[in-house]
C-alpha cells in the first residue's frame, strides 16, 4: 500500500499514485510537509526540503523523499534527495515540462528556493550562502514545521476516517485519468470513434457506442438520430438500414403475438395443411407430367438413341452396328414412314382361315378388314401405344376402297410423322381443348394420346369418326356387356336381312378401345353356342414374336388365347370407343 505524503490518500497500485499525485497535487501547487512553503515546482520543493529540513533525513521518520521525473541527470538526483522513505510515493512523476531542467542551474534554484522559504517563514529576505544564516533557516523551519505536523496528522487523520468523496476513473485505453464516470464514457467513445472508419457497414455506423449524443458533441460531426432510439448514424443510408430494422423487429413482435393469440392454433394447422396439399398437388402433377411424358425427356428418337446407348454399355452392341442402326433411324424418320420393324403382316388372313375349319364352339365368328400389327419398340416403350393404335388403323383404311384416296401418305407413317398431323389438325382449330393440354406441341414429346387425338386426325383427313363413352360398369363384378353388344351391333351393320354365316368377313376398319393407361384394336368378335361374347384385340404391348406364332397353325390356337377377351378380362370402371362412320356427321355417343 502507497500513501501520499501531501495528503495521506492510500493506493494500491504504483499508477494510481501517479495519477493521485498529478491530479490533486500540481506542480505549480506542491506544497511543503514540513513547513508552509507553498506554489513552488516540484524541484524547488525537493531541493528546500533536503536544505532547510536535512535534520529530519537522519531519523527513521524524517522528510519525505521525492524521486525527481524521469529523464534528470545523475548529478541532479543526487543532490537532490539521498534515500526514499516510506511514508513517500515510492516512483518518480512523469512531467514533462519539469524533465527538461538541466543540472547546471541547480545552483540558482537553491538561491531561489532558500529565499522564497525563509520569506514565507519570516518575512524577510534570506539566503543561504553562509552557514550561520542556513542555521537559522532550519530553526525557523523548524519551528513552522512543529505546528504544520499537527494540523497535517489531523487533516491526515480526518481524511482517512471519511470516505473520498470524489474518485477517479482511469482510461482502459491509455494513461489518461478522468474525475468523473461521464467524462471517461465520453473520452473512450472518442477512441471508438478513431478505431473506425466512416465507411463502416450500417452495423457499426449505428453502434450506440461510436455514435452516442455525447461523443457526437465533442467530435463535432454531423450524424444523424434515430427517431425511435437513442443511436445515432454516420449516414442517411446507415439510418435507413437501422430504422428498418426497427420495422422488421416490430412486425416480428407482432407476428409472434398473433401467434399466441385465441385460435392461432387453428389457424396454423389450416395454414400447415393448406401447405402439404399444395406440395402434394406439386408432387403429384410432375409425376402425372413424367407419366404421360411432357417432362421434357425428350421424343422417339432420344429414347431410341438412349436404349441403343445401354446397349452398347452392356456390351449387347458393338460401336459400329450403334453408328449404323441410328443412321438408318435417322433416314427412316426423315422419310416420314415407319420402317416396318414392329409390323406383322397377315394376321386377318390368318384368323380367316383358322375359323374356317377350327373353333367349333363358336357359332359366329366377326371379322374386320385386314389389318396389320405394330408393336412398341424401344423407341416408345410405356407411352406409344395410341400412336401403334393407328398404324393398325391406317394400315386397314389402306385396304379399304372407300378411305384408301383419302389418306395423305401412300404408306403407314412413323410416330414422329403421326405426331406432326396431329400438330396439323389442331392448327386447322379441331380439338382446341385437346390442344392446350398439349400446349399444342406432340413432336420432341413422350405425351401419350388417346381417342380424342385419334378423332382430331381421322377428321382432318376427311375420315368421319365417333366417340363412344362407356362411363360405368353395366354388368357384375364391373363388368361391361353392353360395350360386347355394341362391338356386335358394329359388325352386324355390314350384313343384313338374311341369317349370317359362322364366318364374317366385314370390310369394317378396326376399333379403336381405349381405357386407363393403356389402349387397343379390336379385330373380331367371337359368339358361342351359349350366347357369350368375346372380343379378338390386337395388343401394341405384344411383341412381334408372339404376334407371328398367329401365322403358324401349329401355334395359333394357342397364340389365339392372347387376343380372346371375355367380358372377366375387361374390369375397368371406364372404356371408350371410336368407330369411323360412313356419314359425315362428327358426333360422340354416351352409353349407358
Amino acid at each position: 500500500m502507497l500513501t501520499c505524503a501531501f495528503c495521506g490518500e492510500e493506493r494500491m497500485l504504483e499508477e494510481d499514485m501517479k495519477t493521485h499525485l498529478l491530479l490533486s497535487h500540481m506542480e505549480n501547487a506542491s506544497r511543503s510537509p514540513l513547513c508552509s512553503l507553498s506554489g513552488v515546482s516540484y524541484d524547488e520543493l525537493s531541493f528546500h526540503i533536503s536544505s532547510a529540513h536535512p535534520e529530519t533525513q537522519l531519523g527513521a521518520q524524517g522528510p519525505p523523499h521525492i524521486t525527481p521525473p524521469a529523464g534528470r541527470s545523475a548529478a541532479a538526483n543526487t543532490q537532490s534527495h539521498k534515500t526514499p522513505p516510506s511514508c513517500w510515493a515510492q516512483d518518480s512523476y512523469d512531467t514533462d515540462a519539469e524533465a527538461t531542467h538541466c543540472s547546471d542551474t541547480i545552483d540558482c534554484h537553491k538561491q531561489d528556493i532558500t529565499s522564497k522559504s525563509r520569506a514565507s517563514s519570516t518575512g524577510e529576505t534570506a539566503t543561504i550562502q553562509s552557514p550561520r544564516r542556513r542555521q537559522k533557516a532550519v530553526a525557523l523551519s523548524n519551528k513552522d514545521n512543529k505546528g504544520f505536523q499537527s494540523e497535517h496528522s489531523k487533516a491526515k487523520q480526518k481524511r482517512l476516517s471519511s470516505k473520498r468523496e470524489e474518485e477517479l476513473f482511469s482510461c482502459p485505453m491509455c494513461p489518461q485519468v478522468c474525475n468523473s464516470c461521464e467524462m471517461l464514457q465520453e473520452h473512450v467513445e472518442l477512441h471508438l470513434q478513431e478505431q473506425h472508419s466512416a465507411g463502416g457497414s450500417a452495423q457499426e455506423a449505428c453502434s450506440p457506442a461510436m455514435t452516442s449524443p455525447s461523443a457526437l458533441r465533442l467530435s463535432g460531426e454531423k450524424r444523424f438520430e434515430c427517431p425511435l432510439c437513442s443511436v445515432v448514424c454516420m449516414d442517411s443510408s446507415s439510418l435507413q438500414e437501422h430504422v428498418e430494422l426497427h420495422l422488421e423487429h416490430g412486425a416480428a413482435v407482432n407476428s409472434a403475438a398473433a401467434a399466441h393469440s385465441p385460435g392461432s392454433d387453428l389457424r396454423l394447422a389450416r395454414e400447415l395443411q393448406r401447405e402439404d396439399e399444395a406440395r402434394q398437388e406439386r408432387e403429384d402433377f410432375k409425376k402425372l407430367q413424367k407419366q404421360f411424358g411432357l417432362d421434357g425427356g425428350g421424343g422417339y428418337s432420344r429414347q431410341m438413341e438412349r436404349s441403343m446407348e445401354k446397349a452398347v454399355a452392356r456390351g449387347l452392341l458393338g460401336p459400329a452396328e450403334f453408328h449404323c442402326k441410328r443412321a438408318e433411324m435417322m433416314e427412316s424418320l426423315a422419310s416420314g414412314l415407319d420402317d416396318g420393324r414392329t409390323r406383322t403382316q397377315g394376321v386377318l388372313r390368318a384368323l380367316s382361315e383358322y375359323y374356317q375349319t377350327e373353333a367349333r364352339d363358336c357359332v359366329h365368328v366377326w371379322l374386320s378388314a385386314d389389318t396389320d400389327h405394330f408393336c412398341s419398340s424401344a423407341g416408345d416403350t410405356g407411352w406409344g401405344c395410341g400412336y401403334r393404335n393407328i398404324q393398325m388403323l391406317l394400315s386397314s383404311l389402306h385396304t379399304i376402297d372407300a378411305y384408301a384416296p383419302l389418306l395423305q401418305e401412300k404408306a403407314v407413317p412413323s410416330i414422329p410423322r403421326v405426331q406432326s398431323m396431329i400438330e396439323e389438325a389442331w392448327k386447322e382449330g379441331l380439338d382446341p381443348h385437346g390442344a392446350s393440354h398439349f400446349n399444342q406441341r406432340l413432336q420432341g414429346t413422350r405425351a401419350w394420346i388417346g381417342a380424342t387425338e385419334i378423332y382430331a386426325l381421322l377428321t382432318s383427313l376427311g375420315i368421319s369418326a365417333r366417340i363412344i363413352d362407356f362411363h360405368r360398369p353395366t354388368g357384375p363384378d364391373n363388368s361391361h356387356p353392353q360395350l360386347f353388344d355394341w362391338v356386335k351391333q358394329y359388325f352386324q351393320s355390314s350384313r343384313s336381312g338374311r341369317l349370317p354365316p359362322r364366318l364374317i368377313q366385314t370390310s369394317m376398319p378396326p376399333l379403336y378401345l381405349q381405357h386407363q393407361g393403356h389402349s387397343r384394336s379390336i379385330v373380331g368378335l367371337e359368339q358361342r353356342r351359349n350366347g357369350s361374347l368375346s372380343l379378338l384385340l390386337l395388343d401394341p404391348a405384344s411383341p412381334a414374336s408372339d404376334t407371328r406364332r398367329l401365322l403358324s397353325r401349329d401355334t395359333l390356337p394357342t397364340a389365339l388365347k392372347q387376343l380372346r377377351k371375355p367380358p372377366r378380362n375387361l374390369k375397368h370402371t371406364q372404356y371408350q370407343l371410336r368407330r369411323i362412320v360412313s356419314s359425315r356427321t362428327l358426333c360422340a355417343e354416351r352409353i349407358p
